[in-house]
């Protein structure tokens, strides 16, 4: 039914996740333009990916070749920098032919929900929302599920208040006799359980009810999970009716109790119209690069709920473009879809959407703008539904930037300090015997790293392996940078190393008359911490989140800091090794490594191996032979 493209070698074309770079390629605008050029003229969705393979943008179109080179026409961002954005990067792309645009709607919609594409606007909360699942057995059962899968169950959902699921579960429960056991029915071991004398299960595990009566109660709470509360109810009425006339008093009873909870559900909830069809209410509340999206639930005339949803990507998009996006993410899963959707705005693909829909309904849906009646007044209540829930989202995740963590309030504890340490920055030294010296400073922000303030520093300065004037000289350097550019100083300054880096850090604060800084020492034998003015080391617990917190933030600082010193260690060696043969340049440096893949390997292979190598000839492959065997022992003698 779809049929996808074959990607063509050296593009770039490698999926993410896949555990492969994509192969270099030095001429992609010659590649991507090919591949524009050869775009069929038939439906399908596209995939545009940046210069490491990672899909960065994912889109439909009823011309795939028309749709896409739209895209790199003059004039084609209309001022958008988003638009802009997004085409500078784009560097290969996939698409995938379908037979209509219908299919190729609902295939953007599942490419976008797997992938979270950079560009587009997507759905923020990537979690899995509850479903409510009746399952398919000889005697079903009402249970939550998150995982949803072709097994025969029927699935209600998504609800994403887990609380109002909670209720809605509680009071079908209440309801009906639905039983919760888990257990393969029916089988002869299993006994009645305690649901079954508090009246909340007719007994199927010992053939108290038989599965055709049992089916006309899970019919009922499925009317139920759909808001047909008012079918539920004339159902139950002449159930109640039959079992008076039948003399069958008990039952009655039983009958019209549960009517009368029933009924105390549905009069709670609010009536909003006259008109008794189903059909839904969306709203979009958006502010800079952010909106949430309401669906208001309308069953019989009756408001049945509301479920909400955040967006990201949206800050250039049109309301028509967000509105769609939305539309096509929140209808792809949910487990029932009404005749009838009211939108605050038309949106361009309207009529394969509305196909689409139909096809999930079975039967037809219509996307419509009321203009006035009982209709507007709910929209006007989703919409300020959904300005409310993005204000209170924003002052939740503000109020969580004011609150200090556990380990960072309890460092602030253990090491009294004036302040918490909401920003900690971490100092450490790697050299070898002196050779290649280099300094790795971390930020970690409310115990998280913040690896985008992460900086490297090669100390040209101090001869010889003193760790001590490499410590001191790489803090003056950071908080005379600090000072030059009027940034703040950390809450918190660590370094790696005992009483010596410690007292060495120190001096660089003196140096620069900083006085206000606290600065702490965290030695690696003894996991010892020191403070500046005391001999002795600190007294937290080995068990302390904040002695785990600087634990972490000095081993990050140690990787970064060995990291970058190997590096430099293997360039130094490539460099000092190939480059010092004679008659050896940049070129046939080149065609070696090209050939041989690194230093060590040239310096491993046979000498014929060598002088085969464009450019290099039997008397020059051996002197390289030579050099770079002696060049090794040499460096191999140096580091020991």
């Amino acid at each position: 039914m779809m049929e996808p493209s074959t990607p063509d070698k050296g593009t770039g074309d490698q999926g993410p996740g896949n555990g492969e770079a994509p192969t270099p390629d030095l001429d992609w605008r010659t590649e991507l333009q090919e591949r524009l050029d050869h775009l069929p003229k038939e439906p399908g969705a596209y995939l545009m990916k940046d210069a490491v393979g990672i899909i960065i943008y994912v889109g439909k179109a009823k011309v795939l070749r028309d749709r896409v080179r739209s895209y790199f026409q003059p004039g084609a961002d209309d001022g958008r920098r988003q638009f802009r954005m997004l085409v500078t990067s784009v560097r290969s792309l996939d698409y995938i032919v379908t037979d209509t645009e219908l299919e190729a709607l609902i295939l953007e919609a599942n490419l976008i929900k797997a992938h979270k594409p950079r560009y587009n606007i997507s759905l923020k909360d990537d979690k899995k929302y509850p479903f409510i699942k009746v399952t398919k057995e000889p005697f079903p059962r009402i249970l939550v599920t998150r995982d949803v899968v072709k097994d025969g169950g029927r699935y209600f959902g998504p609800y994403t208040d887990v609380k109002a699921l909670r209720r809605t579960l509680d009071t079908l429960h209440r309801l009906f006799r639905v039983r919760t056991c888990a257990y393969d029915l029916p089988n002869p071991k299993v006994r009645l359980c305690l649901d079954y004398e508090i009246k909340r299960c007719d007994g199927p595990c010992e053939g108290l009810i038989t599965e055709g009566d049992y089916k006309k109660i899970i019919d009922q709470a499925i009317l139920f999970l759909t808001g047909r509360n008012e079918e539920v109810v004339n159902l139950l009425r002449s159930r109640m009716e039959q079992a008076a006339e039948g003399l069958r008093f008990e039952e009655a009873a039983e009958i019209r109790d549960r009517l009368i909870s029933l009924e105390s559900v549905t009069n709670r909830q609010k009536v909003v119209s006259a008109d008794v069809t189903d059909w839904d209410a969306v709203a979009i509340a958006r502010e800079d690069d952010e909106a949430c999206g309401v669906v208001m639930e309308v069953r019989n005339g009756r408001l049945l709920g509301r479920k909400n949803y955040f967006l990201g990507g949206v800050m250039e998009s049109p309301d028509c473009e967000v509105v769609s996006a939305f539309v096509r993410q929140a209808y792809l899963d949910t487990a029932f879809v009404p005749g009838e959707i009211c939108l605050p705005c038309d949106v361009e693909d309207r009529e394969a959407i509305c196909d689409w829909l139909a096809e999930r309904a079975g039967g037809h849906v219509e996307l419509r703008v009321p203009q006035r009646g009982d209709k507007v007044k709910l929209m006007g209540m989703a919409a300020n539904n959904a300005h409310l829930l993005l204000m209170e989202r924003r002052l939740r995740r503000e109020n969580r930037k004011q609150q200090v963590p556990h380990a960072v309030a309890a460092l602030q504890r253990d090491l009294r300090l004036p302040r918490p340490p909401r920003r900690i920055e971490a100092v450490d030294i790697s050299n070898t015997q002196g050779t290649d010296p280099v300094a790795a400073l971390v930020c970690f922000v409310d115990g998280r790293p913040k690896k985008g303030d992460y900086r490297r520093f090669r100390i040209t300065e101090v001869a010889g392996p003193d760790d001590f004037a490499m410590m001191r000289h790489v803090v003056t350097r950071r908080l005379k940078r600090l000072m030059e550019e009027g940034e703040a100083f950390p809450d918190l300054l660590l370094v790696d190393g005992g009483k010596g880096q410690l007292s060495s850090a120190m001096e660089a604060l003196a140096g620069l008359g900083v006085t206000d800084l606290p600065v702490i020492g965290l030695a690696k034998r003894l996991e010892e911490v020191f403070v500046p003015d005391s001999p002795d080391p600190q007294n937290i617990p080995k068990t302390s989140s904040a002695l785990k917190l600087l634990q972490a933030i000095r081993d990050e600082a140690h990787r970064f800091a060995v990291t970058y010193h190997r590096t430099l260690r293997g360039k130094r060696q490539t460099l000092s090794l190939l480059d010092e043969v004679e008659d050896v340049g940049p070129a046939r440096k080149r065609a070696l490594l090209q050939k041989f893949g690194s230093v060590r390997r040239i310096a491993g292979a046979e000498v014929a191996e060598i002088a085969s190598v464009e450019g290099i000839g039997a008397r020059l492959a051996e002197r390289i032979k030579e050099h770079l065997n002696t060049g090794k022992t040499a460096d191999v003698k140096r580091e020991t």
